[in-house]
């Protein structure tokens, strides 16, 4: 489905890894991220202007950009400047993207658009706690994509868009886990594979990086 893409977060770890895996695809890709070009997903004036001079159509969006902070072990822990910050760049942020770039997103062809999601953020699959406001950032991030599927699938019925799990990947986000961690590279490639696999019909879905369904 090779044609114009955009990689929000394209300087992090996994949306390196996203770009040169779409590349190799045979996409034309744009690539836009705070620490290179000042694209901050929590400023609304910030994603309009960085968006505003891209010309569709867009086949692929892909949103890599987020946040982790330090995870909360208990209720001790919340704050409310933590859980707001997490909000604004995991939930808040690709919603700005979502709707300043909807107009770029082709009407008659194939799209997708999809945002890194985070299995601690399904409520049904949540049997540890802790976590508060990463948790409540994502099941924040997918209901705006849920919604967001229903709405634009009205008017683009090839659109996909999802929600996507990638995984434990090896990069600084994760360097104090212990358990095993995918390559950026594979984790990529997995993604894709999955986000390419996936039908209009299960547009508005959350999925991990080997295509399995993630309870909400």
């Amino acid at each position: 489905m090779a044609g114009q893409a955009i990689v929000i977060g394209d300087t992090g770890g996994i949306g390196s890894a996203i770009r040169v895996e779409l590349e190799a695809r045979g996409y034309a890709v744009t690539g836009l991220s705070r620490s290179r070009d000042g694209f901050d997903v929590t400023d609304e004036r910030s994603v309009e202007a960085g968006l505003r001079e891209i010309e569709g159509p867009v086949n692929l969006i892909f949103v890599a950009s987020g946040a982790l902070g330090t995870p909360e072990k208990a209720l001790s822990h919340l704050t409310p400047e933590e859980l707001q910050t997490q909000f604004a760049v995991n939930a808040m942020g690709p919603a700005l993207v979502l709707k300043h770039a909807a107009r770029l997103l082709p009407r008659d062809q194939p799209a997708r658009f999809a945002a890194l999601s985070a299995r601690v953020g399904s409520i049904g699959d949540n049997g540890l706690g802790g976590w508060y406001s990463y948790r409540t950032s994502k099941a924040a991030l997918n209901q705006v994509l849920h919604g967001a599927a229903i709405e634009l699938g009205r008017s683009h019925k090839q659109l996909v868009v999802a929600a996507l799990h990638p995984g434990t990947v090896d990069t600084p986000f994760t360097a104090d886990y212990p358990r095993d961690k995918l390559a950026p590279e594979d984790a990529a490639r997995r993604l894709l594979d999955v986000l390419d696999g996936l039908s209009p019909a299960q547009s508005g879905g959350f999925y991990d990086y080997a295509g399995k369904e993630i309870p909400w």
